[in-house]
């Protein structure tokens, strides 16, 4: 899968890949990533990306002509989505990112200072999203998640693929408590159903803690579980 993120700080995108399971992706050619710079796209003699808002307002709006040509100077497959991340988008969730996961190609579009220049919404016709209901100074954080969480539903980007389907929000539950070696520490023990190796009463044992965990720290999505599981 190819990644093309339009960005005016590509080397803040990049160092990011150059890192343990998505470097190993990378090199396993499992993902493609291409940064595009609106800036080597803007026809003002001054590298100019941004201008004051019409109407009057603080801070400064990302222009549409530098953000729509770099965009249509991307050559696109036949399976491509662009993304434009924006805390005006849809909630990014799990069921969204299985979606992304079936494309061949995703465009993911950052903003900076104000935001974007409408008519750039109009034009590239972006589907918007968001990773929550808060403002960062720009979108290539929320790019990176994008990217990482889509990345983790390949075949071949994790070691087991069964590690995403056991994932938090992969059944509609939170994910249960991990235990690891030593079987005891500073008094805590490791519940003995995961040391008897019987893998049937493990897994109910898994199930019975996510379903716990989820009514306790995600209500909504615990009543949603029941709904669903006609619990």
């Amino acid at each position: 899968m190819k990644f093309d993120i339009m960005t005016l700080f590509p080397e803040m995108v990049e160092n990011y890949f150059n890192f343990s399971i998505l470097k190993r992706a990378i090199d396993a050619d499992i993902i493609e990533i291409s940064t595009v710079n609106p800036r080597d796209y803007t026809e003002n003699k001054h590298k100019k990306v941004d201008d004051i808002p019409y109407g009057g307002g603080a801070g400064m709006v990302l222009m549409a002509q530098p953000y729509v040509d770099a965009y249509e100077d991307i050559i696109k497959s036949d399976s491509c989505v662009t993304v434009m991340l924006s805390p005006q988008g849809e909630p990014l969730t799990d069921k969204l990112v299985n979606e992304f996961a079936q494309y061949k190609q995703m465009i993911l579009l950052c903003g900076h200072y104000e935001g974007f220049d409408e008519r750039i919404r109009e034009i590239i016709k972006p589907k918007e999203i968001s990773i929550g209901d808060f403002v960062l100074t720009g979108g290539e954080l929320p790019a990176l998640c994008l990217i990482d969480a889509v990345s983790r539903k390949l075949e071949g980007t994790l070691g087991k693929i069964e590690s995403a389907d056991e994932d938090s929000f992969s059944n509609g539950l939170l994910e249960y408590p991990h235990y690891t070696r030593p079987r005891e520490y500073r008094g805590l023990k490791v519940p003995d159903v995961l040391l008897n190796g019987n893998h049937k009463e493990i897994n109910e044992f898994r199930l019975e803690q996510s379903i716990k965990r989820t009514k306790e720290r995600r209500p909504e999505l615990y009543e949603k579980y029941k709904k669903e599981n006609g619990k």
